[in-house]
């Protein structure tokens, strides 16, 4: 157990040190931009032991060689797990890498980040303003037709001249030999120049050559121009003697500008130019119109950023010191690949200028020893990759540029194309719009005044209306505005618009003013309008009042004869009850419902109860007493005999007499009524006294007890 403790211990150690031994390799070939083959060894690494300066250096090791989808993981990985004090050109990579996958928006949130952490504090707002300029230059639209040329290859294409008949570029064998030697950079052959006849160029049947054996080393040669007589070609080649490649202290070998003089069909003469240096890179030469001044890009000591556009004067073939173009140019970043047109504008790619994606062609007006700020040339021709060594021939408006853009046949193809736009650059604008009319007769109004303010009612424009009544505002996009109109004997009118960013709309602002005397004619019809209404409104009033009046009364009637119905109803039934129940209950011949008693009988002329009839009325009293709500009338009647007037005195007090025996045995005196009807009411009438017998004569004077109510 212990032997294998202390093989497994030993294995271990081992493991260790080989892990660190390709973390040193790893690094030996970053150093020496050998970056394909770092590759493989970070990406184990990667996988194994990360670590901040294996995450780093294996992005960068994918950004150099233009693997950007790659880089992005990396970068990622980089700023989300080891952004502790991460240098912030780390960022500017990663959003360059978003932008490689159109991830715009993403793209951006990371290069505020970036600006951000500058420790200028107006990059910020530079960065806002660069965008607003780069939305500006999209908002053109497509500004040129691209064509990918026939002659292109998986290997990398680029630096497209016209020479003559030919078109001469920079370019790798397609089959490489197998002692070719392989630039350790990308793991591609070195670049050579190369030409094509310019009519066969869109021909995939064409056969290329290599330009000039005499220029053909074992080294890189790029990026050739030549001067309008054909005589004097300058171009991009490693830094080398006698076609061997030099390097400096760091084991680098530069790039540097060579010069070369056409002799009797051949090169010759071909000299590495003065201000060249084994301790920086001078490339991509370009020159003025009138040939007197050479540009190119170089990282010589005073750049600003990686690689800087530079000038430098010819005189008679002598060259003065070269001068860096200065901030307006170059940036912090990379400036390559200068071309000046003839009609004096300066082109150069750039990612340190706000672009689509990794380099982007820029173009700047060339005004004595003065440049103005660079400005993107636009789409389709920028990408979201790199796109460089753009020339154009400013009166046909066609050139060649290259783009390792998707949709390429390889790494870096070379495009034609043509621009068929103006490269006119416009803060978004809107127009606001409208006619002032008078409300009423929908006629224009002219001489009417119409202010434009802001959303902090600054005044930005007044117009006065001509006889049309129109107005326009041109205005920026995405802000809110207020238009008010105003003439005399008129109302004002105003309104509010929130505007969008959609370029060249045109917003209503119409506004209808009403004059003051149709508001006073107005007024007075409506108040003789109100007035009516109102004596209307009264009238109308009045006969609701008066139907409501007839239809309450009517209610009422109504009521009225219904409690009556019910009050009949409920009494017949109450007359029915009694006259089942009550024996000495009955109606009579004239439908009274009367209580029938034995006779009540007086002294003659007399008028008190006689103690037999208190008997009779003592039964009248409990009928009273067992229904409560019994109303009855006391009727007294006398016979015909004596006085009339006699008669019915002494019948009045007959039966007011029997009305208190009634009382006084306890029932309330409402309940009871007495009437003397005397001899008015016979029961047989008698013509004369004598006619009548006797018996007849004592039936007319009786008491009858008619039940009024129950």
């Amino acid at each position: 157990m212990k032997k294998l403790l202390v093989i497994i211990f030993v294995f271990l150690i081992q493991f260790v040190n080989a892990q660190d031994q390709e973390l040193i390799r790893a690094k030996r070939f970053f150093d020496k931009t050998y970056y394909s083959e770092a590759i493989i060894l970070y990406q184990k690494l990667a996988e194994t032991k990360p670590s901040q300066e294996v995450i780093k250096n294996l992005a960068d090791s994918y950004y150099y060689t233009n693997d950007l989808i790659k880089a992005q993981r990396y970068y990622r990985l980089l700023v989300t797990n080891y952004n502790k004090d991460l240098d912030r050109q780390y960022y500017f990579r990663y959003a360059q890498t978003l932008k490689a996958s159109n991830s715009y928006a993403d793209a951006n949130v990371v290069l505020k980040e970036y600006y951000s952490k500058s420790a200028n504090s107006q990059d910020s707002v530079y960065f806002q303003k660069e965008l607003k300029e780069l939305e500006n230059v999209s908002a053109i639209g497509n500004r040129f037709d691209i064509k990918n040329l026939a002659i292109n290859t998986p290997n990398s294409e680029f630096g497209a001249v016209k020479y003559k008949d030919n078109l001469v570029f920079a370019g790798v064998k397609l089959k490489p030999g197998l002692f070719d030697k392989k630039y350790k950079w990308d793991n591609e052959t070195y670049l050579n120049l190369i030409k094509v006849p310019v009519e066969n160029s869109n021909s995939a049947e064409t056969i290329v050559t290599y330009f000039a054996d005499e220029l053909k080393t074992g080294v890189h040669e790029a990026n050739a121009i030549f001067t309008k007589d054909g005589k004097t070609i300058y171009f991009t080649r490693n830094n080398s003697k006698n076609g061997s490649k030099k390097k400096n202290d760091q084991k680098i070998s530069n790039l540097q500008i060579f010069k070369a003089e056409l002799v009797e069909g051949k090169w010759k003469n071909i000299v590495s130019l003065p201000f060249n240096s084994p301790n920086y890179s001078v490339e991509h030469p370009a020159l003025s119109a009138d040939e007197k001044v050479l540009y190119f890009a170089s990282d010589m000591p005073g750049s600003l950023g990686s690689f800087d556009i530079y000038s430098v004067n010819i005189n008679r073939g002598a060259f003065d010191t070269p001068k860096n173009l200065g901030p307006i140019i170059n940036t912090d970043k990379r400036e390559q690949f200068p071309f000046v047109s003839d009609d004096n504008k300066l082109y150069f790619s750039s990612d340190g200028h706000l672009g689509y994606g990794s380099l982007d062609v820029f173009v700047s007006d060339i005004t004595g020893n003065e440049y103005s700020k660079p400005t993107n040339i636009g789409l389709p021709l920028n990408s979201n990759l790199d796109d460089f060594s753009f020339n154009i021939n400013s009166n046909t408006k066609e050139g060649y540029f290259a783009s390792n853009r998707e949709g390429g046949k390889g790494s870096d193809d070379i495009y034609q194309f043509k621009e068929i736009k103006d490269l006119i650059v416009e803060d978004c604008k809107q127009f606001i719009a409208g006619t002032i009319t008078d409300i009423d007769t929908k006629l224009a109004l002219e001489n009417a005044t119409v202010i434009l303010q802001d959303s902090e009612n600054k005044t930005l424009n007044t117009i006065t209306t001509s006889a049309d009544g129109k107005f326009s505002f041109t205005v920026a996009c995405e802000a809110a505005y207020k238009v008010s109109a105003f003439k005399e004997k008129y109302t004002n009118e105003s309104v509010t618009l929130s505007l969008d960013k959609t370029r060249n709309k045109t917003s209503d602002a119409s506004l209808a003013l009403k004059s003051v005397d149709a508001i006073k004619l107005e007024e007075k019809e409506n108040a003789e309008k109100k007035r009516k209404q109102e004596i209307i409104i009264e009238e109308e009033n009045k006969k609701k009042e008066a139907l409501a009046a007839v239809q309450l009364k009517e209610k009422e009637k109504k009521a009225k004869e219904a409690a009556i119905v019910a009050a009949e109803v409920k009494k017949n039934e109450k007359v029915k009850q009694i006259l089942e129940q009550e024996k000495d209950v009955i109606k009579d011949d004239k439908n009274r419902l009367i209580i029938k008693t034995d006779p009540i009988y007086f002294d003659y002329n007399m008028w008190y109860i006689r103690k037999e009839s208190k008997v009779v009325l003592s039964r009248v009293v409990f009928l009273m007493n067992k229904y409560p709500g019994m109303v009855i009338e006391i009727g007294s009647h006398t016979d015909s005999r004596g006085n009339a007037k006699f008669n019915e005195d002494l019948s009045q007090k007959r039966a007011s007499s029997t009305r208190e025996f009634i009382i006084q045995s306890g029932i309330n005196a409402n309940r009871v009524t007495a009437k003397g009807y005397g001899e008015s009411v016979p029961i047989i009438k008698c013509k004369t006294d004598d006619a009548c017998s006797e018996e007849d004569h004592e039936l007319n004077r009786r008491s009858e007890f008619v039940i009024k109510n129950l």
